[in-house]
């Protein structure tokens, strides 16, 4: 006949302690495990993406064209300003989407343009007035305005796009409204010719549907170009 082992209240208390203590153990270790924060996404630079790179400098002509907006102010500027900045904050989405730092801005990809001798007709200077309008340097208007049709132009200049929607077109700080230019990428010899429809901070930037056209996939920036007045 077997004797059936009972235990004392206190031996029943330390049991019950005992097991209180491993199960509260088991949640806390599963509980921090749980909540544990995933480690943080690096974010490149545009020194370390040429996507980050090709962004940062749509983000900074954008700026820079709205600087030159605001310093020199015509009846259209605040539509065009507001244009800019919706264009800016969806480069800032295509930034985060990227892996990009956000916000990170790169200016300057248009070089300095040798100095042109001033045209005797009048008008070219027609046209330097209407750059000039559009509050852009005269001396910008006229190397590129001055330029005729079949001849390269903002030679050395990268190409990226305006981050603006709508048919093919092109926006441009030397050339004025209803010029058309032939932009070909050399590192895949694709090309397009659009015409410029409104005013930016560097000699030409495509919208979205025209670099498009002559992108290589993954990438935001156009190092090799050549840039042709064509009409």
């Amino acid at each position: 006949m077997s004797r059936r082992r009972s235990f004392g209240p206190k031996k029943k208390l330390a049991l019950l302690l005992s097991a209180a203590t491993v199960a509260g153990g088991g949640a806390f270790v599963m509980a921090t495990t749980s909540n544990a924060s995933p480690p943080a996404a690096t974010t490149k630079s545009a020194a370390d993406s040429t996507v980050c790179q090709g962004l940062a400098t749509a983000l900074g002509n954008n700026e820079r064209f709205i600087a030159g907006q605001r310093a020199n102010p015509d009846a259209q500027s605040e539509a065009r300003i507001a244009n800019r900045e919706a264009v800016i904050a969806q480069i800032k989405v295509q930034q985060e989407a990227s892996g990009c730092t956000v916000g990170e801005s790169a200016q300057g990809s248009q070089p300095a343009q040798p100095e042109q001798p001033a045209p005797s007709q009048p008008a070219a200077g027609g046209q330097e007035g209407q750059a000039g309008q559009d509050g852009q340097a005269g001396q910008e208007g006229q190397a590129g305005g001055g330029a005729a049709a079949g001849e390269q132009v903002c030679n050395g200049s990268t190409v990226t796009l305006s981050g603006e929607a709508g048919a093919p077109a092109a926006s441009s700080n030397q050339f004025p409204a209803g010029t058309r230019l032939k932009v070909t990428n050399l590192d895949n010899n694709k090309s397009t010719t659009v015409e410029v429809t409104s005013v930016s901070g560097s000699c030409v930037l495509l919208n979205n549907a025209a670099f498009e056209q002559v992108r290589e996939p993954g990438k935001f920036l156009i190092r090799r170009a050549v840039i042709e007045k064509v009409g």
